[in-house]
């Protein structure tokens, strides 16, 4: 459950003004801008996506038709963390997906759906691209920070976040800003300007809510601060259903030793295979028999394996590590994961399993740490373990 595809679908959820999202994302002029007038709250048409599909239909080869069926189909694999409908935009822009200059909304498209296979490189060269030919494109500079920011470059991921204080409603650009600085020896500094954000301004969508307060929860996680950590993370799901915000909850919990609560929130979320493993380690943990789940995993795995997917080798080297035993192979993965993301998850795992199976393994992600000066509870114990600090 990588980080990347927060970033997209900011800007279009504030633009919506109806059930159909714009072909191009379009920034607030200031914080107070109102965005839509809702008579009543009834959460806005996921499926069938018909109004798009019979635009593309009418115009075949029509880019702005088939950005903005791609763009729903992103949408739903935020909403829902479903992979398959990320598939159904990369369906949708195949006409163009090997174009070198096809059309800049299609390009944005095409950069978010690499990033969500976590095809890094081709995914920033993509943006690249846009933000030369338009470099006052704010969604183009988030989704590019955090691309940046999960693959670990921090000092260009603040220069791109740098971009959008002139461009993007105020939160936005704080929020990208805490992100990284957070994670380079700035944490608690960060928590409280982007807190103090937050209560001053509100949030110009529900979407950009969940994932200030998702990214506020992982902050005091982080910094030790566990009832501010679960308190966030509540605060996100209940505006509304994040797959993200929901693992990082169980998270919180599983840490806390509160397996039994783990296991209850996360019962009817067992399609996305992240918080599927999750619930494994939940009911194990709590004395449930997870014989089933932790086979249902092994197959998923393995079919994912067999697709040539590597977007689960965070969650693959954690069941090797939790659920299989297996720190050997667990350590693989975590490597394997390490060599294309360095969020602190994927630090956390690969110390685990280093300190399981050789701790001389740890030694980049140790390297990698001190340069950044990123402030973590639970990686500051792990790395005193590996130091043999009696901990």
């Amino acid at each position: 459950m990588a980080r990347p595809r927060l970033a997209f679908g900011l800007f279009a959820a504030a633009a919506m003004t109806s059930g159909v999202a714009r072909a191009e994302p379009r920034v607030p002029a200031s914080d107070a801008e109102v965005l839509e007038q809702v008579a009543n709250p009834v959460p806005r048409r996921r499926q069938p996506l018909s109004d798009e599909r019979l635009a593309l239909r009418a115009r075949p080869g029509d880019a702005i038709a088939a950005a903005a069926l791609a763009r729903e189909y992103v949408d739903l694999a935020r909403q829902t963390g479903d992979p398959r409908y990320t598939g159904r935009a990369q369906a949708v822009l195949s006409p163009w997906w090997r174009e070198p200059e096809p059309p800049a909304p299609v390009l944005l498209l095409r950069a978010v759906v690499k990033q969500s296979r976590h095809d890094f490189a081709p995914a920033l060269a993509d943006l690249r691209r846009l933000l030369e030919r338009d470099p006052l494109d704010a969604q183009a500079w988030l989704t590019r920070a955090s691309v940046e920011q999960v693959v670990g470059d921090y000092t260009t991921a603040r220069a791109s976040c740098g971009k959008l204080h002139s461009l993007a409603p105020g939160l936005i650009a704080t929020a990208c800003a805490a992100g990284v600085d957070s994670l380079t020896g700035a944490l608690g500094r960060s928590r409280e300007a982007l807190t103090t954000a937050l209560v001053a301004g509100g949030a110009p969508s529900s979407a950009v809510e969940v994932w200030v307060r998702t990214e506020l929860g992982e902050m005091a996680a982080r910094a030790g601060d566990a009832a501010a950590a679960e308190r966030e993370l509540r605060q996100a799901l209940s505006v509304a259903p994040d797959p993200y915000a929901l693992g990082a909850l169980a998270d919180q919990l599983l840490d806390r030793g509160r397996a039994q609560e783990a296991a209850a929130l996360l019962r009817e979320h067992t399609s996305i295979d992240g918080l599927l493993l999750r619930l494994a380690e939940a009911e194990r943990a709590a004395g449930i028999d997870a014989t089933a789940r932790i086979a249902d995993l092994r197959d998923r795995f393995a079919a994912s394996r067999l697709r040539g997917d590597a977007v689960h080798a965070r969650e693959e080297a954690r069941f090797a590590l939790v659920l299989d035993h297996d720190p050997a192979r667990a350590l693989a993965l975590a490597q394997e994961d390490w060599a294309i993301q360095k969020e602190p998850a994927d630090a956390r795992v690969l110390l685990e399993a280093a300190l399981a199976s050789n701790r001389e393994a740890a030694r980049p992600v140790l390297d990698f740490l001190e340069r950044a000066g990123t402030e973590d509870v639970h990686l500051d114990e792990l790395r005193a373990r590996l130091r043999g600090d009696p901990r």
